[in-house]
C-alpha cells in the first residue's frame, strides 16, 4: 500500500507477545472512554472465535462497554459492508498473535486495510494494536521465519509485504525470549534503510504520530540500525554462506525511554 508522505495523526502499539494484560490496560487508559467503539481481528489465531471472545471479555472486565469481534476469514470477507461500517465507527482496532501471513493474506488489496491506513494517517485519536504477530505485521515488510544459527546464513530467513502503516521499520517479537537477534540483523542486511525493533515478550511500543517509539512493559526493546553498516556480503555469498556486515548500531531500551523513529536518537527527557 502507498505509504502517505505526510507524518500519520493516529497511533500505533505493538506488543512484543506474552501475558497481555498491561497492554489490555494501557490502551484502556489511551482511549479514555468506556463507550469507545473497539473491535478485534484475530484471524491470525488457531481458533479464532475463541481468541477474539477472550480478548471481547477482557477488555469488557476493564470498563469497555462496545468490543466486538469482525470476522475475517476464507468464507467471512474483510469487504462486507458491514465489517466496513464497524471499521469506520472503531477508535481501537486490535490484531491478536497467531500467524501474521493470514493477516496479510485477508486484508492485502481490500478496502478494508485502505481504510484501516485512512484512518490511521488522518485521524488523531484513532489507535490501531496488536500483540505478537498482530505487531510484527504493521509495518511495510514483516520478519515471517528465521531461526537459531541458520538464521544467520544466506537464504535463512524470509521477510514479506506487512500491512504498511509504518515505512523503514522491521518489528520483530519474542525477541529475547526465542533469540531472534541474528535473524532481525539479517534482515537489515535486505532491508538497509530500516530501523529494526526486537520486542521481548510484555514489553512494547507506542508510537504516536509516526515520529517516536515509547517503550512500555517489564523487558528490553534492542533497536538495532543498519544505516551507516557496511561490508555486506549478501550478494556475493551463495545460500547458506553466513553474512556478514558492520557498524551496526544498537540501542538496549527499556520502560519509559524513547526512540526518534526520524533520527534514530534515543530522546533523553531534560
Amino acid at each position: 500500500m502507498p505509504q502517505s508522505s505526510a507524518s500519520p495523526l493516529g497511533t500505533l502499539v505493538a506488543l512484543g507477545g506474552g501475558d497481555d494484560d498491561a497492554l489490555l490496560a494501557l490502551l484502556t487508559d489511551l482511549l479514555a472512554d468506556p463507550d469507545a467503539p473497539i473491535v478485534i481481528l484475530a484471524m491470525a489465531a488457531s481458533d479464532a472465535t475463541a481468541t477474539a471472545n477472550n480478548y471481547v471479555k477482557a477488555l469488557r472486565e476493564l470498563g469497555n462497554t462496545n468490543v466486538s469481534h469482525i470476522k475475517i476469514d476464507e468464507r467471512h470477507s474483510a469487504d462486507k459492508p458491514a465489517s466496513l461500517r464497524r471499521l469506520k465507527e472503531a477508535r481501537l482496532v486490535f490484531f491478536t498473535g497467531g500467524d501474521q501471513e493470514l493477516i496479510t493474506e485477508f486484508l492485502r488489496g481490500t478496502e478494508f486495510l485502505r481504510e484501516l491506513a485512512h484512518r490511521y494517517h488522518t485521524q488523531a485519536d484513532f489507535v490501531i494494536a496488536g500483540t505478537s504477530a498482530g505487531a510484527s505485521v504493521m509495518p511495510e515488510h514483516m520478519l515471517v521465519a528465521g531461526y537459531g544459527w541458520r538464521a544467520l546464513r544466506k537464504g535463512g530467513i524470509r521477510t514479506d509485504h506487512g500491512l504498511g502503516l509504518i515505512s523503514n521499520l522491521l518489528i520483530d517479537q519474542h525477541f529475547v525470549e526465542r533469540g531472534r537477534f541474528g535473524r532481525l540483523a539479517h534482515a537489515m542486511l535486505t532491508h538497509s534503510m530500516c530501523l529494526g525493533l526486537g520486542l521481548a515478550e510484555e514489553t512494547g511500543i507506542i508510537i504516536r504520530r509516526g515520529q517516536e517509539a515509547e517503550v512500555f512493559g517489564d523487558g528490553v526493546v534492542m533497536a538495532v540500525d543498519g544505516k551507516h553498516m557496511h561490508g555486506n556480503n549478501l550478494g556475493r555469498i551463495g545460500r547458506g554462506e553466513p553474512v556478514a556486515a558492520q557498524d551496526f548500531r544498537v540501542h538496549l531500551l527499556v520502560s519509559g525511554q524513547r526512540l526518534n523513529l526520524k533520527t534514530r536518537q534515543v530522546v533523553n527527557e531534560e
